[in-house]
C-alpha cells in the first residue's frame, strides 16, 4: 500500500508487525463517508463530536513505541472511530479501549464487530481512570492529550510495561512521551512534538480549576 511505503516506512517505522497491520486495516472504514477519498492521506481527519482519526504515521509510530507482542493485553484511551484499536487487534491478544463520547463508543464497537475484531472490548467511560477491571496491562496507548500524566494509567501498567501518551495544553505544544514502568520507578522518554485533541473528563475539569 502506498500509504505504508511513503508515509510510514520511509519515515523510520521498522516494526514489521506494525507495518503489516497498517497494510491490512481498511482505514476508509473508520472515517466518515464525506472523507473517504482522503482516508489514506497523511493527515488527521474529523470523525465528529470534535474528535479526529490520527495521521497514519502517528498511529504507526505510537504503536511501534509500545513494543508489542502477540500475547499482550493492551489498553487504549480514546477509541474515536476504532482505527487505532483495530491496528492493535491485528498485533496483540486482547485490546481494551475506552471512549468518553457515548455515540463514538457505540459506533466504534459496532464497526469493530462488523469488521470481525472479536478481541476488542469497548467501554464508554472517562479514560483518565483507565479500565481497572482488566489491569495490569502490557501496554497502554493514549490518543488524546491530558495536561499531565494520569497516575491511574501508570498504576495499571505491568512491571516493564510501556505507556505512550501525548501531554500538553489544548491547541498548544504537546510532547509525545514513552513511559516505562520498572517496579516503583517510572522512566520517561521524550519522543517528538505532536498535536492531539484534549483528553476530557471530570478530573481534567477539576485539574483546570486547581483541584488535585
Amino acid at each position: 500500500m502506498n500509504m505504508v511505503e511513503t508515509q510510514i516506512r520511509r519515515r523510520g517505522v521498522t516494526d514489521e508487525d506494525v507495518l503489516a497491520a497498517m497494510e491490512k486495516v481498511p482505514r476508509h472504514e473508520f472515517v466518515p463517508n464525506q472523507y473517504s477519498s482522503e482516508a489514506y492521506a497523511d493527515r488527521p481527519l474529523p470523525i465528529g463530536h470534535g474528535q479526529t482519526i490520527s495521521q497514519p504515521y502517528i498511529v504507526a509510530l505510537m504503536t511501534e513505541l509500545l513494543n508489542l507482542h502477540n500475547t499482550d493485553r493492551v489498553l487504549e484511551i480514546g477509541s474515536g472511530s476504532g482505527y487505532q484499536a483495530a491496528i492493535l487487534a491485528e498485533i496483540v491478544g486482547e485490546v481494551y479501549t475506552v471512549e468518553i463520547v457515548e455515540p463514538l463508543a457505540t459506533e466504534a464497537g459496532e464497526r469493530l464487530k462488523r469488521l470481525g475484531y472479536t478481541n476488542v472490548h469497548v467501554l464508554n467511560a472517562d479514560g483518565y481512570y483507565g479500565w481497572k477491571e482488566y489491569a495490569p496491562y502490557d501496554a497502554i496507548i493514549v490518543t488524546c492529550a491530558p495536561d499531565h500524566i494520569p497516575q491511574p494509567l501508570v498504576q495499571q501498567l505491568k512491571d516493564g510495561g510501556k505507556l505512550v501518551i501525548p501531554v500538553g495544553p489544548p491547541g498548544g505544544y504537546q510532547t509525545l512521551w514513552q513511559i516505562t514502568r520498572q517496579g516503583t520507578e517510572v522512566k520517561k522518554r521524550n519522543v517528538t512534538g505532536v498535536l492531539f485533541v484534549p483528553l476530557t473528563g471530570e478530573h481534567e475539569k477539576s485539574y483546570e480549576r486547581g483541584v488535585p
